[in-house]
């Protein structure tokens, strides 16, 4: 095996699905067992627009992606679909969240590998599902929303803490359950299932965002709180949109001033 980052690296430009799962296993598995983060050997950071990727699905306008009805079979697989593109999209963005960054504590870079271990896991879940009901990865369009703020962010470990653990993927928080409820009316139950899986990894996942969001912050003698929604501002001049799930924000790490905050708009 070889250095840390190069290894990492290495998963997040593979293009092959299946390769890059399989490498993300192994690696997370050989950190666990006693594997070392050399910290000093960081290297050079990849460019943001080298998340390795296959071919399909097509990438489109968030207003061009097909229809996610409940009613049919087709309907539940393009929702599937969805959500394992998030996750396929979610591994991308924890290898980069680790390869991106210099100087941040070892414990930050096991965490994200951790982080991508486990979108691995969930993407294999969905995948499966989604082949269960007729249909594969890269059948249908998607959009690369997540993507395009994880490059927004590629300046700043601070400003990617903060905007894409805490507001894009806190935000499955908040419409997982509701998603849940639909496909359990619809009859399947697994696909629900499966959905509690990974609601409570995310919740986990935000988690870290918070904690490192958190630990910048401290660093930099920011208040916290206040940095957050100046970030919100500035990327999200329009706001954001409820409703929210606050238990599950305020499990994920979200302060009691946070959750306020949001609630009043």
């Amino acid at each position: 095996m070889g250095d840390f980052f190069t290894q990492v690296r290495h998963c997040l430009v593979e293009k092959n699905i299946d390769t890059k799962v399989i490498k993300i296993h192994q690696l997370a598995k050989e950190m666990r067992q006693g594997g070392e983060v050399h910290v000093q050997s960081f290297g050079d950071a990849l460019s943001v627009t080298e998340n390795g990727r296959p071919d399909k699905p097509k990438l489109v306008g968030a207003t061009s992606v097909p229809k996610r009805g409940f009613g049919s079979l087709e309907g539940r697989a393009i929702m599937m679909h969805a959500i394992a593109h998030i996750e396929f999209n979610a591994m991308n963005l924890a290898l980069d969240a680790v390869q991106r960054f210099p100087n941040m504590p070892e414990e930050y870079y096991r965490d994200w590998l951790q982080v991508a271990d486990e979108e691995a896991y969930h993407f294999e879940l969905i995948r499966a599902h989604l082949r269960f009901l007729g249909a594969d990865y890269g059948d249908y369009p998607a959009h690369n929303g997540l993507w395009d703020m994880v490059e927004k962010t590629a300046h700043n470990v601070l400003h990617r803490m903060a905007l894409v653990p805490r507001v894009l993927e806190a935000r499955g928080l908040d419409v997982t359950p509701g998603i849940q409820k639909k496909l359990r009316q619809s009859g399947d139950k697994h696909a629900a299932t499966l959905l509690d899986i990974i609601f409570t990894d995310e919740i986990g996942h935000v988690e870290v965002g918070t904690r490192w969001f958190r630990y910048l912050c401290k660093q930099e003698h920011k208040k916290a709180d206040d940095t957050f929604f100046t970030l919100l501002h500035e990327y999200f001049p329009k706001g954001l949109y409820g409703p929210y799930n606050m238990d599950a924000r305020e499990a994920a790490g979200f302060s009691e001033h946070e959750l306020q905050i949001l609630l009043d708009g």
